[in-house]
């Protein structure tokens, strides 16, 4: 039997500078467990890609923040400068 899960795209593998799809996020179950107003700097980026386990990331983001764990499809890799 095939895997179901989606496989990253090819730009979103560890290492990855990424933000979060504002359209994707809303109203997911991620953020619904989270605070009802996110964060600014969850859609403006840039987060780094951890780890990669299914179709969930570990991010990282270059702020105090904790890591956190979002599916793949809710992220897009960030634009070149």
């Amino acid at each position: 039997m095939a895997d179901s899960a989606p496989a990253a795209p090819p730009s979103l593998k560890k290492g990855a500078l990424v933000r979060v799809n504002r359209s994707a996020y809303i109203n997911s179950l991620e953020a619904g467990a989270s605070d009802p107003v996110p964060p600014g700097y969850l859609f403006e980026g840039p987060g780094e890609i951890l780890a990669i386990q299914g179709e969930h990331a570990q991010l990282r983001w270059r702020l105090p923040v904790p890591d956190v764990w979002l599916r793949l499809d809710q992220l897009e890799a960030m634009p070149a400068p």
